[in-house]
């Protein structure tokens, strides 16, 4: 296929690229309901999809007990990333967001019990060949200010 009838050949699409791999996860655990001070731990793969048109993650703490996938795709026509998560915990979300100066972040808005919207993104910085920061923050003022929730470091697997 050339690359003017290739859909995905645009470098836009090459930007989630760095996240492609096997990686070992590390994070405080007090973060996920552990004990301060431990370390929780967990597994995260990732893999190109459709002819490089996608990206697919499937995520696992080292217990087993939080399980999640997601599949991010390069929209072209509203210049975004969007990216779809489901978990074993009922969990769905939905974000977009873009990549500028070495950082992905991705957004969504969620609507708590009380009506009160929350905006969370996930920002994956610090990114080198064999490792990055990822980080799941909230707002509760619109994303003005944010609060830490999930600090996880990524060591690729060799």
């Amino acid at each position: 296929m050339s690359a003017q009838s290739d859909p995905c050949a645009g470098t836009e699409f090459r930007q989630f690229d760095f996240w492609l791999g096997e990686w070992n996860l590390t994070w405080p655990a007090e973060q996920t309901g552990g004990k301060e001070g431990d370390v929780g731990t967990g597994t995260n793969a990732i893999l190109p999809l459709f002819d490089g048109c996608g990206v697919e993650e499937s995520f696992s703490t080292t217990d087993g007990s939080f399980q999640g996938r997601s599949f991010s795709i390069y929209d072209q026509r509203s210049g975004m990333w969007k990216q779809t998560w489901v978990d074993n915990q009922g969990g769905y979300l939905s974000f977009r967001g873009s990549y500028a100066n070495n950082t992905m972040e991705l957004r969504t808005e969620t609507e708590e019990r009380e009506g009160e919207t929350v905006v969370q993104r996930m920002v994956f910085r610090s990114i080198t060949p064999e490792s990055l920061k990822w980080d799941w923050q909230g707002s509760r003022d619109g994303g003005q200010n944010w609060n830490d929730l999930w600090n996880v470091t990524y060591e690729r697997k060799v």
